[in-house]
């Protein structure tokens, strides 16, 4: 028979035994690593998920008033009007006026070139126009001579008719008297044929005359415009041709800028629009002008649209070809949300995705843009509800539908 106090023992000792072994299991030093390893995972979950789901503090932009819309163009100080001026003819320079960094006047002398030969050429050209108006004459007198023989012919003819219809000439000698007056009509034809050949020449000796002078008067270099010589190509002595350039002429207030701008901020540029200039060598000066042209065809090779600018304080002065920067105002905005171009995605040149605070949560917004500032900050024309706020600085953990803080971004 079975001991009922005995068979409720045994049920004790065996609960006993498992607990010991359970605590031996737990003593074990793999099981003691291996919990202390899942309860650290499980606070640093717990942590995480908290830290990623609390509120996160991003800068939004603000209304700003009163903003200018720069464009930026980087190019060189150049002449509008700049003539490389020299003789028409060939010879050996005699005689220089002027020099480097001289101002010239319209009409000045500024070199010559030996006229020897030229002279005696104009000579020769004189002496043939005094031919031709001495032929004038004579040719004239030679006229009226035979107009005056003819008138004599003439008369006797009519005489001789007359005593021969009386028969008191011969038929001979009628006819005679007619053949005279025919030969006297045409000495008159024949001598003024010779006026009008002398009258021809005499404009052909003129003509000679002006060419030669003309082409003395170019062996004369004078200045062609108010100007400043550039630069001084030939020295005394040297034999030239024709068309050698002798001085490099600027005409004298035609400086003005050129600039080249991207052809991505060129297109809000137009004539007349106020531009601020800092020259390479005068950093610490700003100038101010106008866009007084827009060329019509931009460089192919970079991209870039030539701007021509006029200076309205240029220095004393102008240095070709130095070094200036440029910012065209191409608009001012009386108010505009403006986002830096870092916090934009995808932007294309006209539209992009930014994130947005809306009722205290993140969004994403594509929306459209239109002006560019000169820091890179972009005006948001359209896409954005009402009461967004639009965040200026990318912060880590921004996710679609997070609680956030927004703090307003002092405006620049």
């Amino acid at each position: 028979m079975n001991d009922p106090a005995h068979a409720t023992a045994r049920p004790l000792s065996e609960q006993k035994r498992k607990n010991a072994d359970f605590l031996t299991i737990f003593r074990k030093p793999v099981t003691k690593y291996a919990l202390t390893v899942i309860g650290i995972l499980a606070v640093i979950t717990a942590a995480v998920f908290i830290y990623s789901n609390h509120p996160i503090n991003v800068q939004v932009a603000t209304i700003e008033r009163n903003v200018p819309i720069r464009v930026f163009g980087l190019g060189t100080t150049e002449a509008r009007i700049l003539s490389n001026i020299g003789f028409e003819v060939g010879a050996t320079l005699t005689e220089l006026r002027a020099d480097h960094g001289d101002r010239v006047s319209e009409g000045q002398v500024l070199a010559r070139l030996s006229t020897g030969e030229q002279d005696a050429k104009v000579g020769k050209a004189r002496a043939a126009l005094l031919v031709a108006e001495v032929n004038i004459a004579k040719s004239a007198a030679n006229v009226e001579k035979a107009r005056a023989v003819f008138t004599q012919k003439q008369e006797t003819n009519r005489r001789k008719q007359t005593l021969a219809g009386r028969d008191v000439v011969s038929q001979q000698a009628a006819e005679e008297a007619i053949r005279d007056e025919a030969v006297a009509k045409a000495d008159v034809t024949v001598a003024e044929s010779e006026v009008e050949s002398a009258k021809a020449q005499l404009t052909d000796a003129r003509a000679q005359l002006q060419y030669e002078e003309t082409m003395l008067r170019h062996r004369t270099l004078v200045a062609p415009f108010d100007a400043v010589v550039i630069e001084r190509h030939k020295e005394l002595g040297s034999v030239i041709k024709a068309g050698d350039p002798i001085f490099t002429l600027i005409a004298v207030g035609s400086y003005w800028g050129l600039a080249y701008v991207d052809e991505a901020r060129a297109g809000f540029i137009e004539e007349g629009q106020p531009v601020e200039a800092r020259l390479r060598s005068r950093p610490l000066e700003s100038f101010t002008g106008r866009v007084v042209r827009i060329g019509l065809e931009s460089d192919r090779l970079t991209e870039e649209r030539r701007v021509y600018l006029r200076g309205e304080n240029p220095p004393a002065r102008v240095y070709l070809g130095e070094q200036v920067e440029f910012l065209i105002t191409v608009a001012k905005l009386d108010k505009a949300l403006l986002v830096p171009s870092a916090a934009v995605h995808g932007y294309d040149g006209r539209q992009g995705t930014v994130w947005t605070v809306e009722h205290g949560r993140l969004e994403r917004r594509l929306v459209q843009f239109r002006h560019r500032t000169e820091d890179s900050r972009l005006e948001i024309v359209d896409g954005l509800p009402a009461n967004a706020r639009v965040v200026t600085r990318l912060e880590n953990g921004l996710r679609e539908g997070r609680a956030a803080r927004a703090t307003e971004a002092i405006p620049k």
